[in-house]
């Protein structure tokens, strides 16, 4: 998963996306090193505040842009 490229492009910490995310940095840690699986609820608050896609976030695109909303 490319959450730790995503966060440090950004310039964040992992507390700053943990606080974002209402969750303890040390749970977000694991989620980065993929020693636990991001929630489906989490994983699309991160592309929505990324402005990317889950399959971007997932490695299944390389395109970072998302995809365009639902009408």
């Amino acid at each position: 998963m490319r959450l730790r490229d995503l966060r440090e492009d950004s310039d964040i910490t992992q507390k700053e996306i943990a606080d974002y995310l209402h969750i303890k940095q040390n749970t977000y840690s694991q989620y980065e090193n993929g020693q636990r699986q991001i929630p489906l609820p989490l994983l699309i608050s991160l592309a929505k505040y990324y402005k990317t896609s889950t399959d971007y976030i997932l490695g299944l695109t390389d395109i970072r842009a998302p995809y365009p909303p639902k009408q």
